[in-house]
């Protein structure tokens, strides 16, 4: 991945993660001030409607009061403390009592409990409430919610109980009201919310107990968990729900339900208050879509300034990048363009700084090669040629010697100095080849070559002496990729290179043993790799291998590995060694598939073995 690629993409992520974010802080906030309204505005409600209970409470408290201290209510009283009295003239009382004073329930209980009146059940009349004269004193007690049966139905009532005070013994009133869906006409609803009451008259929930705003029976029964959680606690608590009705969020709504108690504690009712998060879900929408709507104009945005930035960044590297590819061909003399001041420019300058240096390092480094080089040859070629001069010297003081001897001595001295003078002579002429050879390597021509028949060849030329009478056997071992690419190469170059490589590895293992060759296709170049198994090469001689004239044998020229060395350089290809004391030696050699400004030229054969024997080439091996 490109530096131009990853900068996008990093401005990209971070646009969008920073507009996700913020999108998700904006939402999450909104729905916590959502959350924090909602409860306020139903801890107003709910105190709205507790209010209003507690008003309507004082009322009917005041009614039965009322009821309690009229003067037909005193003498109802005493004629009931009277033995014998006829109860059955009050019978109507009550319902004169309930019309008069706005109230829905009304009865009439004598001291001992017995009802004497009642206007919601006249079947009641004889019973007695046993409830009533269980507490001695009502004066203080408020209104509360109360069962109560008709003929035709139960009902829940918010009543009342007072006592005429002007009697000995209590004669008591119990009064009240009809608690329905009429009560919650008095309470002012917020826009989204609504409010029901759930008369608990039942074991088992009944939709028909749900008062308020109409609803169906399946949607009265999604409240029924609510309702039967708290009926089956015994000291109810108020809860807290979301119904989702249809599946899509916008219609869900959270109800909390209040549970409304009786005089002993006992659930007689649940007031639901309904809100609607419809306006939570459209906003959160609104809030997602504007986000995504700004996510998009950012990243459009942030991509058009994003490239324009990498291209101002990347432009110079990229400039930067191709002046070292430059250097690295050997163009020390390449610089590349400077602009501005800014780090960028300061790169630029500090890289043409650098291509300065090297290239007058390179002439310096130049120059001092070519002294040692020369050095080196001067040295290499002294010693080559003081090996034959010295015993041509003798030879010449010999026959100066000779000189004073009789003829058939000096005849038989001269004779023997004379074949000493020439075999010293083509000695100088062998060396004087040597080095002539190795300075005219010829430049290679290239043409398609299949490494493997190139390699099969060379070793074909040794196998008489692998398998040698009276020699050590050598075991060859060939692991070649077929099929290989075809490369661009000199077929002749490469068969010399190849044979010296074989040759020096038979030179390794003068006890026998075995020789591997391989080849290989590796990123996109063609591996060759020769490996024997003889005594193997410290670090140091592995070091100074490939050094013209170096040699670790007594009778070798230290040519052999330059020349193969040289051969692979004009193939623009790499060979390295790598070799283990004891163990053996591996060459490796990596060769491009394709030349520079080659067109494919037609593919040659690979040049078969020469009649020459090997004998022949231990000349320029090592």
């Amino acid at each position: 991945m490109s530096f131009r690629t990853k900068l996008l993409l990093v401005v990209l992520l971070t646009i969008f993660a920073s507009v996700s974010v913020v999108a998700y802080a904006v939402t999450y906030y909104t729905r916590t001030e959502f959350e924090a309204m909602d409860a306020q505005r139903t801890e107003a409600l709910v105190a709205q409607f507790r209010k209003e209970y507690a008003q309507r409470g004082e009322e009917i408290v005041r009614q039965v009061e009322n009821i309690a201290n009229a003067e037909i209510t005193l003498h109802t009283a005493l004629d009931a403390e009277r033995p014998n009295a006829d109860l059955s003239i009050y019978v109507n009382d009550a319902n004169g009592a309930a019309q008069d004073h706005g109230l829905d329930f009304v009865e009439l209980v004598n001291y001992d409990g017995t009802v004497i009146s009642s206007a919601q059940n006249s079947s009641r009349v004889g019973y007695k409430n046993e409830w009533v004269t269980a507490k001695s004193d009502w004066s203080d007690v408020p209104a509360f919610l109360k069962r109560e049966e008709t003929p035709t139905e139960v009902a829940l009532s918010l009543c009342a109980v007072r006592v005429q005070p002007n009697v000995p013994k209590p004669f008591y009133i119990i009064g009240g009201r009809r608690l329905d869906k009429n009560f919650l006409t008095w309470l002012v609803l917020p826009a989204g919310m609504r409010a029901l009451i759930y008369t608990n008259l039942d074991p088992s929930f009944a939709a028909s107990s749900l008062l308020g705003e109409n609803m169906d029976t399946d949607q009265a029964d999604r409240l029924a968990p609510l309702v039967q959680r708290l009926q089956k606690e015994s000291q109810p608590q108020p809860l807290v729900r979301t119904i989702d009705w249809s599946g899509n969020p916008a219609d869900a709504e959270t109800f909390h339900a209040i549970p409304l108690t009786g005089r002993n504690n006992e659930l007689l009712g649940i007031f639901f208050v309904g809100s609607s998060r419809k306006g939570l879900v459209l906003l959160t929408q609104r809030i997602l879509k504007s986000a995504a709507a700004v996510a998009a104009a950012a990243l459009f945005v942030g991509l058009i300034v994003s490239f324009w930035i990498s291209a101002r960044i990347t432009k110079p590297v990229e400039e930067l990048a191709e002046g070292a590819r430059e250097v690295a061909t050997g163009r020390w003399d390449t610089r590349i363009e400077v602009r501005g001041i800014d780090e960028i420019g300061q790169l630029a300058i500090a890289f043409n700084d650098m291509t300065r240096t090297l290239a007058s390092q390179k002439e310096r480094l130049l120059q001092t090669e070519r002294v040692a080089a020369w050095r080196e040859l001067a040295r290499r070629l002294a010693h080559e040629l003081r090996n034959p001069l010295f015993p041509m010297q003798i030879t010449v003081e010999n026959l100066q010697r000779a000189r004073r001897l009789d003829a058939k001595q000096f005849l038989e001295v001269f004779n023997e100095s004379t074949a000493t003078l020439k075999a010293e002579l083509a000695n100088l002429n062998t060396i004087v080849t040597r080095f002539s050879d190795f300075s005219k390597m010829p430049a290679p021509k290239f043409v398609r070559v299949n490494v493997n028949e190139v390699l099969r060849n060379a070793v074909r030329l040794f196998e008489p002496q692998f398998t040698a009478v009276g020699k050590p056997t050598i075991t060859k071992e060939p692991f070649l990729t077929d099929p290989l690419p075809e490369i661009d190469a000199d077929p002749d170059l490469l068969h010399r290179a190849f044979q010296n490589l074989v040759l020096n590895a038979m030179d390794a293992m003068p006890a026998g043993g075995t020789l591997t060759m391989r080849t290989s296709e590796h990123s996109g170049n063609v591996r060759i790799e020769v490996a024997d198994t003889g005594k193997g090469l410290t670090p140091e001689e592995c070091s100074r291998l490939f050094t013209p004239y170096y040699t670790t044998k007594q009778m070798g020229t230290g040519l052999g590995l330059a020349i193969i060395q040289s051969v692979v350089s004009d193939h623009h290809g790499t060979i390295s060694v790598t070799s283990e004391e004891g163990r053996g030696t591996t060459f490796r050699i990596e060769l491009p598939q394709r030349q520079p400004g080659q067109k494919g030229k037609p593919r040659e054969p690979a040049p078969e073995p020469k009649k020459d024997t090997p004998s022949t080439l231990a000349a320029a091996s090592d």
